[in-house]
């Protein structure tokens, strides 16, 4: 008990016992610098689910529409000084969000300024703003006529205070810090760094439009992943860099192993007649000396079996990766549903993050590598 009293008198200095029994406590609860006005009455037993909370109308204003979650804490707290200190965070919450809501608006001098400059990049770049002009969304085409997005989050200090930028890139954007950070200037830079990506993006459309993306369904201009499928439950992932787009992409098969196997020798094997000059997608089919499925002839169905356990193509966002290595079989899985399946089976085993057992359709050896990607 005595530890218990020290602890509370560390946490809450100004708030102390007022009888010899300690069942009344008075005195202030600090936050953000200020001091409010307190006490806690405990029934004999002390129980703080029985306790009575008196609070100045200060802080009964400022925990207006928190008293549920206080009498929530005060029912489950063991003891005083773990309720004080979660009072404490609870006010600490109630004086921000208090803050943010009465914030003062920004001086005219802010809008007046804010439409000028506006005006001077053209209204037309305009797509968004809101009734605060706290955040406004600018568009602008790159030279193969893509439309991008950069959302701005401005400060009521603005230009004083540089805005935060949003932006679907596949690196870091962040507009260089001036005194006096303009849209303009910040909207140079956006369009600097969209050129600087051209390159990537004409790398990862041509890859979209000519071959069966597998994933992701809807790429968004930051990926710099692809799975490709080459065929029926066989499918390579690619990895872009979007500063070296046309380099060799990091890349791993997915399939049985006596079609994936092939394919890993081809690309040791070819690897020096990788171009540059070329496209990521000329360069992958003569490495691996194969023509992607068409999309003009083929359906993405062709490519899109569901898993063999759950019968589901898509599980929480993943589509199945494991695939039987019977060529007579071939049933794909989801890797966590055949984790799942082997992890039941008795006459499973596992070496370290390799499981080995059977088939759920055809009972043929099948070994399953539980890894960390993500799909």
């Amino acid at each position: 008990m005595a530890v218990t009293e020290a602890s509370l008198l560390r946490q809450c200095p100004l708030l102390l016992p007022q009888n010899r029994s300690k069942t009344v406590y008075e005195g202030f609860i600090s936050a953000q610098g200020r001091d409010f006005h307190l006490r806690v009455v405990l029934p004999e037993d002390s129980q703080l689910k029985n306790a009575r909370l008196l609070c100045s109308w200060q802080l009964r204003t400022i925990l207006n529409g928190y008293h549920q979650i206080v009498q929530q804490r005060m029912q489950h707290s063991p003891d005083l000084m773990s309720f004080m200190m979660e009072l404490q965070m609870l006010l600490e919450v109630a004086l921000k969000n208090r803050q943010e809501l009465y914030a003062p608006p920004p001086p005219p001098q802010f809008y007046s300024s804010l439409i000028e400059e506006i005006g001077t990049l053209g209204w037309d770049k305009l797509v968004y703003v809101d009734t605060c002009f706290s955040t406004i969304k600018l568009k602008a085409e790159d030279a193969s006529g893509r439309e991008h997005l950069i959302t701005l989050k401005l400060k009521a200090k603005y230009p004083a205070e540089s805005p935060d930028c949003f932006v679907d890139f596949p690196v870091p954007f962040s507009a260089s810090r001036t005194p006096q950070s303009s849209l303009i200037s910040i909207y140079s830079q956006f369009l600097a760094a969209i050129e600087s990506l051209k390159a990537f993006w004409d790398v990862m459309d041509e890859i979209d439009e000519k071959t069966w993306v597998l994933e992701p369904e809807k790429p968004p201009r930051c990926a710099t992943a692809r799975r490709i499928a080459l065929g029926n439950n066989v499918s390579i992932n690619i990895e872009v860099d979007p500063r070296h787009p046309t380099m060799l992409p990091e890349c791993f098969f997915l399939g049985a192993d006596h079609v994936v196997k092939p394919l890993g020798i081809k690309l040791s094997r070819n690897i020096h007649l990788w171009d540059p000059e070329n496209s990521v997608l000329q360069n992958l089919k003569d490495v691996l000396e194969i023509d992607f499925p068409a999309r003009a002839i083929l359906e993405k169905s062709d490519f899109t079996m569901d898993c063999g356990i759950c019968y589901a193509y898509q599980l929480d966002g993943a589509i199945p990766d494991q695939v039987c290595d019977n060529s007579q079989c071939g049933q794909p899985f989801h890797q966590i549903c055949l984790y799942e399946w082997l992890r039941g089976l008795l006459t499973s085993r596992q070496s370290f993050n390799i499981i080995f057992g059977e088939c759920p359709y055809c009972s043929k050896p099948i070994t399953l590598k539980m890894s960390g990607r993500k799909h």
